[in-house]
């Protein structure tokens, strides 16, 4: 349905909303308010994004809620505007308030989409990460018009991800349409009559600035004592979450230490629109003293402007478009003296500052709500022209073979069921953990790589993984023995080591690999300070190893700690040494029908093929690359079955060269393996068939196998041990549940990376 001017009459908009806090979230509601008041036949609808599981006391207007972390809700979401006679949709976007590595869950429910699609892009990163740029060029590709809120937005949007001009709309950021009002006239409601006012408002987080301020005091009293300084505004959600209030009582203690107590006023809520600018009306001076320079827009900073503010900021990007022409004063980023000495200036010289006032009053008039809707429907009509000139299909059709497959839920049952206060178990008696069998370092190791690869994902409890990971980190810092500068392997449920690590070369380099996992990619800096103290130990060590399969999994552990430390000569010399001994052992075994690493095939094979493609890619070394590739498709033609099927080495003997391969017991751990290394060949040449070689291996797990027997037990969550001649072994312990949540972790990761066809 639309009006015959072409505009649409039912918008729905995707985003956070209130009275979630969340600057978007109020960004949005300010919106949809704005829209229905300048076009009253338009119907909004709001679909929000919750990050908690009880949701939230929506308004009328909100008619699907979806859940932040759970992809499934997405496309559900998808379904509900595609059947509801929706005519557009308008997406806030921003890449922390979505599920999935970079927020790609949101790409689930804009590709099954039958309407056009508005965006509105309240981050645009100069710099982003594959994940983030990938991301946005899909966001791009999918959306029919792009909104962003600054020049410099425009800019990044054509120069960076190559959008052209012409889908671009600039729409400045919304504010209220206030009077220009002397300050005093608020000041007797918050008791600071009489006082020059500061203010700085938003949600608290670190890089905020604000220590920056309390430090200037000191020097802003000695020459104006009636200052006061007003922070208002409740501690960010996920950093109250994550931190508590450890930022502002930071700020307090800093206020108490420097004297200004006195002088400073915490208010520690989420305040409506009218108090808001209650505030904003109250205060002399606007300051925001943001620690970073990539902001591409600030509400708050749009607000105070448009209240006819006088502003002193840091330059982030969004300021220094805002604040020239003498609407504002920049001061360098974590520079007290230099906001100290431009808060006196304003304080001492009234015409200036008023002049500032009235400037920034008079050119934010064309950003009130009012005009900032009218815009938007603008923009709703050229989306829905262009659709009618240009139509799209409305979903995007690929045959089987070029389709990524459904994957299960990411389900921790199972290992919640396994790991108890000293770790995870070894192994169960069906789905229950069997005590006697005590823990192993090889299985908490991998366990601490699944954490890392589900903080990434967003997937689960972010509370619940936090603490499994810190169970896992805890049992390898137990595991280390400082005497020997070994890791050991087996510890019974008496808590009781039953050897001293010598004998376990492969169990020393998984735990490489957890820790360099947590370090290079996780952002929980209280795990990765003992995990720093312990690789840095443990990895010299690695250099005696005799084990190929020690090797690799070092080596994998080396290219994880490289992400974050590429600068440490220590890891790249190791790195080096062991990456010449796996390519020479290549070297000296392969031939033409054999092109493998060793003279029988074991377990955990295609881990030397993939230590061989990271060390051939990040070295710079096209023949290790080739020897990689090589193998791994030699690899991958041995375990294909009559009908396509994965078929592991089994472990009932191995496959000796020129000897019988055994076909039984087939394990989780090599399905595991072929998943993960064959998604890294996808990812370094784009070459569609390795992603369908690891949907293969992955498919063993649910049942594409010779037996037609699934391994993965959705009920419990956890993976049967193993595949027999009989059929399957019904134990569901560590190494198998782990080899599954792994391989399907990975998966989902690489679902979320979206390749452009």
């Amino acid at each position: 349905m639309s009006s015959k001017d072409g505009l649409p009459q039912r918008v729905a908009f995707v985003g956070t909303y209130f009275p979630r806090q969340c600057g978007i979230g109020a960004y949005t509601f300010d919106l949809c308010r704005a829209m229905m008041t300048e076009s009253p036949d338009l119907q909004c609808l709001v679909l929000p994004i919750n990050d908690v599981a009880e949701g939230y006391e929506y308004p009328p207007e909100v008619r699907f809620e979806i859940s932040e972390q759970d992809l499934a809700s997405y496309r559900r979401a998808a379904d509900f505007l595609n059947f509801n006679n929706v005519d557009l949709v308008c997406l806030q976007h921003e890449y922390g308030i979505f599920g999935g590595p970079a927020g790609s869950h949101i790409l689930a429910l804009l590709q099954e989409l039958r309407m056009p699609v508005v965006t509105t892009l309240h981050t645009v990163l100069r710099e982003p990460d594959d994940h983030q740029r990938q991301v946005l060029e899909t966001l791009a590709e999918i959306s029919d018009r792009l909104v962003v809120m600054s020049e410099r937005g425009c800019e990044f949007l054509q120069e960076i991800y190559r959008v052209p001009e012409a889908k671009i709309d600039r729409i400045p950021h919304g504010i209220p349409d206030v009077a220009f009002v002397d300050p005093n006239f608020y000041k007797d409601q918050f008791g600071v009559e009489g006082r020059s006012v500061l203010l700085t408002f938003g949600l608290l987080s670190a890089n905020k600035g604000i220590e920056y301020v309390i430090q200037a005091l000191p020097t802003i009293l000695e020459a104006r004592p009636e200052v006061v300084y007003i922070i208002l505004g409740a501690t960010h959600p996920q950093v109250r979450r994550r931190e508590g209030e450890a930022y502002r009582l930071r700020l307090e203690q800093l206020a108490r230490e420097l004297g200004v107590d006195g002088h400073v006023l915490f208010h520690n809520r989420f305040v409506s629109l009218e108090e808001l600018l209650e505030f904003i009306g109250a205060a002399d001076i606007y300051v925001t003293p943001y620690l970073s320079q990539a902001q591409i827009v600030s509400g708050t900073l749009s607000y105070a402007l448009g209240a006819g503010k006088a502003v002193i900021s840091t330059p982030y990007w969004y300021a220094e478009e805002m604040l020239v022409d003498g609407r504002g004063v920049l001061v360098p980023f974590a520079d007290s003296e230099a906001i100290a000495q431009a808060v006196v200036d304003l304080l001492e010289n009234e015409a200036k500052r008023h002049a500032m006032r009235k400037r920034a009053y008079l050119f934010t008039r064309d950003m009130v709500w009012p005009q900032v809707a009218r815009q938007y429907l603008k923009a709703f009509r050229r989306a829905r022209r262009q659709r009618l000139e240009q139509p799209r299909p409305p979903f995007s059709a690929r045959t089987l073979d070029r389709s990524f497959g459904e994957l299960p839920l990411l389900k921790l049952d199972h290992l919640r069921r396994m790991t108890d206060d000293t770790g995870l178990l070894q192994h169960a008696v069906f789905s229950v953990p069997n005590y006697a069998e005590g823990y192993t370092t090889d299985d908490n190791a991998r366990a601490l790589v699944l954490t890392v690869l589900l903080e990434e994902l967003g997937e689960g409890d972010g509370r619940e993984v936090h603490d499994l990971a810190t169970r896992y980190t805890a049992f390898l810092w137990n595991a280390y023995d400082h005497t020997s500068g070994r890791f050991r392997n087996f510890l019974g449920y008496d808590r009781r080591w039953l050897d001293d690590g010598t004998d376990s070369e492969d169990a020393h380099a998984r735990a490489l690999w957890g820790l360099a996992t947590l370090l290079g990619r996780s952002v929980r800096d209280g795990l990765r300070g003992p995990a720093s103290h312990l690789f840095e130990q443990a990895l010299p060590p690695a250099r005696a190893f005799t084990s190929p399969r020690a090797w690799a999994f070092t080596l994998l552990a080396i290219h994880e700690y490289l992400r974050r430390f590429a600068g440490d000569r220590m890891a790249n010399d190791v790195r080096e040494t062991l990456a010449e001994r796996l390519y020479d052992l290549y070297r000296r075994v392969s031939q033409p029908d054999w092109p493998w690493f060793e003279e029988v095939l074991t377990y955990a094979n295609a881990k030397l093929s993939h230590a061989m493609l990271l060390c051939g890619q990040w070295m710079r070394r096209p023949e290790m690359v080739e020897a990689g590739l090589r193998s791994l498709e030699w690899l991958a033609a041995i375990q294909r079955g009559e009908s396509g099927q994965f078929v592991p080495i089994g472990n009932r003997g191995f496959y000796p060269r020129g000897g019988e391969r055994a076909r039984f017991d087939q394990q989780p751990i090599e399905a595991y393996s072929m998943v993960s290394a064959c998604l890294e060949a996808h990812r370094m040449t784009g070459e569609e068939r390795w992603y369908r070689e690891a949907q293969r291996a992955f498919d063993w797990f649910l049942g594409r196998n010779d037996l037609r027997l699934p391994l993965y037990d959705p009920t419990t969550g956890g993976c049967r041990d193993g595949l027999q001649p009989d059929g399957v072994n019904q134990n569901q312990g560590a190494e198998s549940t782990l080899s599954f949540l792994l391989a399907l972790a990975e998966m989902h990761l690489a679902q979320h990376v979206i390749h452009r066809t």
